[in-house]
């Protein structure tokens, strides 16, 4: 397994430090999967993104990524995983007002000292391919939530990580650019990134091909979910005439 978390305990909860958030997850993912981790709110899916995206390390438990034990790793070595291997879209993009577009998914690249010329041509590239093409030096309050969200994922796409942590995408987007964005999360499993994505909407969750159910801070059961053999080709495709017609 690529990555493979045993007996995990993470997190506590404000006045409830004797009880971890994530109690003892066991969770495999190969290279390339893509899970939706589904729950209600205070089921751990959060904490359980954020233990994944090394962000924060098991207090029990062990995870292993790509053979590596990453509870042991030093705090310079986890930073330059983040940047390097994760990718990071979070339910309310994070993006940064004062900037652009096109200089908001530069930013992980000057992180990681890539010359200008470059950034600039990862940065275009990402953004027409999400079908921001047109609007890349719009800033983040000229752009409609759905837009924000595809700018935040060409962000977390820029630096080409292995893994991507998606925390509540669509929640506040319409069912239009709430599919447009499932789209595109199908779109990077196509080309084997692996995607971790978090949601409490059970319709959307079932497109991931694993269903991983959540409940008081366990994993309660897994499930087969709904995105058939080939789809993810036809997704691509769609995707790229979107991007076209822009």
């Amino acid at each position: 397994m690529w990555i493979d978390l045993d007996g995990v305990c993470a997190g506590r909860r404000t006045g409830q430090p004797e009880a971890p958030v994530l109690r003892g997850v066991s969770l495999a993912l190969e290279r390339g999967e893509y899970v939706a981790i589904l729950g209600p709110s205070g089921a751990g899916k959060s904490s359980l993104l954020f233990v994944l995206g090394c962000l924060v390390r098991p207090e029990a438990g062990h995870y292993w990524l790509d053979g590596t034990r990453v509870e042991k790793m030093s705090e310079a070595r986890l930073a330059r995983l983040r940047g390097r291997r994760i990718g990071f879209v979070f339910e309310s993009a994070a993006l940064i007002p004062e900037l652009t577009a096109l200089e908001n998914v530069e930013v992980p690249l000057l992180y990681q000292r890539i010359d200008r010329s470059e950034r600039l041509a990862r940065a275009v590239g990402i953004l027409g391919e999400l079908g921001m093409g047109t609007r890349l030096r719009r800033r983040p309050g000229e752009l409609s939530p759905g837009d924000r969200q595809r700018v935040a994922l060409a962000r977390a796409c820029a630096c080409g990580p292995e893994l991507l942590v998606v925390d509540e995408p669509t929640r506040g987007l319409d069912a239009r650019s709430g599919d447009e964005i499932m789209d595109l999360l199908e779109s990077r499993s196509a080309l084997g990134v692996t995607v971790v994505v978090a949601t409490q909407d059970p319709a959307r969750g079932r497109r991931a091909r694993r269903l991983v159910q959540m409940r008081d801070g366990r994993v309660v059961r897994e499930l087969a979910g709904g995105l058939r053999f080939g789809r993810s080709a036809q997704v691509v495709r769609r995707l790229r005439g979107r991007a076209r017609r822009r």
